[in-house]
C-alpha cells in the first residue's frame, strides 16, 4: 500500500489523533466542571462517549508515535481493518452524544428561554463546540482510513486475479 499523509504511522495521523484526544478531553473537562450535568442522560452519555473517544485516540496516537520513532509502516490488513471499524464505532457514538447534548443546549437557550443555570449554559455551548471539532477531525481521519481500506481491498482483488490466471 502507498503511504500518504494521514495514513497510520505518519505525522499527519499523529496530529489528527492528538487533536481528537485533546478535544475529547476538553469536552469532558467542560462537562465535569458543571454541577448539574448528571441530571441529564444526554450529558452522562456524552461523558461516557468522550471517555471512550479519548482513550481510543490516545492509544492510536501512541501507536502512531511509536511507528514514527521506529520507522515502521502500519499498513497490515488487520491494523487497517481495526482502525476503520474502531473509528466508525467511536465516531457513531460521538455523533450521537454530540447531537443529544446539542439538542439539550438548544432546548435551554431557544425553547425554554433564559437558561436558569447561568455560567453552566455557556459551558454547554463550549462543550458542543468542542464535540463538533472532534467530529471534524474524525471525518478527516476516516477519509484517510477509507482510502487505505480501499487500497487494501484492491490489493486483495489483484492477488486473487493473479492466482486464478
Amino acid at each position: 500500500m502507498r503511504v500518504f499523509p494521514g495514513s497510520p504511522g505518519t505525522l499527519t495521523s499523529l496530529f489528527l489523533r492528538v487533536a481528537q484526544c485533546v478535544f475529547a478531553a476538553g469536552s469532558i473537562a467542560s462537562m465535569a466542571t458543571t454541577s448539574s450535568f448528571f441530571n441529564f442522560t444526554a450529558f452522562c452519555y456524552l461523558i461516557a462517549s468522550m471517555g471512550l473517544q479519548a482513550v481510543w485516540s490516545f492509544g492510536l496516537a501512541l501507536l502512531d508515535g511509536i511507528a514514527l520513532v521506529k520507522r515502521k509502516v502500519l499498513h497490515s490488513p488487520v491494523l487497517v481493518s481495526l482502525f476503520v471499524v474502531g473509528d466508525w464505532v467511536t465516531a457513531t457514538l460521538s455523533l450521537a452524544a454530540a447531537s443529544a447534548s446539542a439538542g439539550i443546549a438548544v432546548l435551554y437557550f431557544n425553547d425554554v428561554g433564559n437558561c436558569k443555570f447561568g455560567e453552566e449554559c455557556q459551558k454547554y455551548q463550549l462543550l458542543n463546540h468542542l464535540l463538533y471539532r472532534v467530529l471534524v477531525f474524525f471525518h478527516l481521519q476516516e477519509r484517510v482510513n477509507l482510502r487505505n481500506f480501499d487500497l487494501f481491498i484492491a490489493s486483495i482483488q489483484k492477488k486473487k486475479v493473479n492466482i486464478v490466471s
